[in-house]
């Protein structure tokens, strides 16, 4: 199941773009967005953000 980023509580640290094993968050709008199509689910992302801003769909 894929990752969301809760664009209200994101602070755009880019730490969950570095914990990424397969790239799929990048920059939009000043926030960080994962591409669904790509996220494989592991929650690195989700563990390394500061302020859990990142949450399965």
């Amino acid at each position: 199941m894929a990752y969301k980023v809760n664009p209200d509580v994101c602070v755009n640290c880019g730490a969950c773009e570095s914990a990424c094993p397969v790239s799929a968050i990048s920059e939009k709008d000043g926030k960080r967005n994962i591409d669904a199509t790509k996220c494989v689910g592991c929650g690195s992302c989700a563990g390394t953000c500061p302020v859990s801003a990142i949450n399965q769909d």
